[in-house]
């Protein structure tokens, strides 16, 4: 009778390895499965936030010439992120329904905000423009909150919290290239039209990620000790108390959000009223910046995660700060033209690094604070950027940027924020906080 010779400890060790390569592997893949499939609704929400705040102006610029009115309206995203988070989030923390505690919050705001979108373009008066905006944003917040919330739920490994945020900020990307680039041509054929079909992208895509989930059995984590909006301001305040780097981020994200939206605000205007392009023209030039977005999107989570988040941010915070400068500062195509691969790609990684910075700070019983937390700090960013744009423009139309209509005001905005959060992002690598990581 053959004898076999017993595994050598080395042996031993080589199939523990393997068997580990094989659940590593099954674990990537599953992974890999969950953030395709959490990125589908990032896609649309993306679509359909940048159509509102890219084109919104545009319609609302037929109404009235007032930059500022304009900016308060494209900065009512920014007042409903003050406190629809604070609400949305918490209570899918603690919400019970048989297909889970975020979904029933994505798919309710999702319907609204799709009818809100819709009237966006239908609607015939500066009020009613406004109305149907705020309506959109308010449903826009009531879904991404939760939804955002089920990144940290599914997603429990803290080491793939930057390649989750460069999955989303991939497909965030391509919804903001597909806007951008879509929106400005579809206007050229209907004022309603842009709005009318990134509804019907918005609903459809949720109603597939819903079906997704619930065939797939996903199930987000719910915390079971979730406490009602009164309590989740004082556990904020308390946690700001408490967290330095919590504070850092708080201001640093304001600042990044400040800058976005003021650009995003009065970019196409820019283009249009400012240097005289075809609302066609502009929309192309836009779309493909927006493509070099994609591509800071999609290298930058893999360098947070390999070199640290906030230092990646920071690095690129130093080139989008400066290159928004550039054409602040000149009309010159060609200087211009060197301007914007920084601009871009320090956009796309500011966008795809700004959660995920967030994300290992976050006690695991309290994602849908934390996220509402997030979108406090993005608000008072959304609330800054289009109102301060706006009153630059305002201020130096018949000044020093008359011959931009004083549009070329706004880059000057987008750069100061920028670079005034860096010191804020220092402040965050230095603090030391309970669970903090790869920061």
């Amino acid at each position: 009778m053959k004898v076999t010779d017993p595994p050598t400890r080395s042996g031993s060790r080589t199939q523990r390895s393997s068997r580990s390569r094989e659940r590593d592997a099954e674990l990537r893949g599953e992974e890999k499965a969950r953030l395709a499939l959490l990125a589908l609704p990032a896609f649309a929400l993306a679509l359909s936030i940048t159509m509102v705040a890219s084109y919104l102006g545009t319609v609302a610029r037929r109404y009235t010439s007032h930059t500022i009115v304009i900016g308060a309206i494209i900065g009512g995203e920014g007042v409903m992120a003050l406190w629809v988070p604070l609400i949305a989030g918490p209570w899918s923390d603690r919400l019970r329904t048989r297909i889970g505690g975020r979904l029933p919050f994505v798919i309710a705001g999702a319907a609204a905000a799709a009818v809100g979108l819709a009237l966006v373009g239908l609607v015939g008066s500066i009020g009613l423009v406004a109305a149907t905006a705020a309506i959109f944003y308010a449903a826009y917040f009531v879904a991404y909150e939760p939804y955002r919330a089920m990144y940290p739920d599914l997603l429990q490994r803290e080491k793939v919290a930057g390649r989750a945020q460069s999955s989303q900020a991939v497909a965030r990307g391509t919804g903001t290239a597909c806007a951008l680039l879509g929106g400005g041509l579809l206007l050229t054929v209907s004022r309603a039209l842009p709005f009318l079909v990134a509804a019907a992208i918005l609903v459809a895509a949720v109603a597939v990620f819903a079906v997704l989930v619930l065939d797939r059995e996903v199930r987000e984590q719910v915390p079971e000790h979730a406490t009602g909006s009164a309590h989740v301001v004082r556990r904020l305040l308390r946690a700001l108390q408490e967290h330095p780097a919590l504070r850092a981020y708080l201001i640093a994200n304001a600042l990044w959000e400040t800058a976005l939206s003021a650009l995003k605000a009065f970019v196409v205007l820019y283009l249009t009223v400012g240097l005289g392009y075809g609302l066609a023209t502009a929309s192309l030039i836009i779309g493909g910046v927006a493509l070099v977005i994609l591509v800071g999107a999609g290298f930058s989570g893999k360098l947070g995660d390999r070199f640290g988040l906030a230092r990646v941010a920071a690095i690129a915070v130093v080139g989008y700060g400066i290159g928004f400068l550039v054409p602040g500062l000149t009309t010159n195509h060609a200087l211009i033209l060197v301007a914007v691969p920084f601009i871009a790609l320090g956009g796309g990684t500011v966008m795809t690094l700004a959660y995920a910075i967030l994300m290992p700070l976050m006690p695991e019983d309290q994602h849908g604070l934390l996220t509402g937390f997030y979108s406090v700090s993005r608000g008072l960013g959304l609330v800054a950027g289009p109102l301060l744009a706006g009153a630059a423009i305002s201020l130096t139309a018949d000044g020093p940027f008359a011959s931009t209509n004083g549009f070329q005001a706004i880059w000057l905005v987008c750069g100061t924020a920028a670079l005034a959060s860096l010191p804020f992002i220092r402040r965050l690598r230095k603090a030391k906080v309970a669970g903090q990581a790869n920061l």
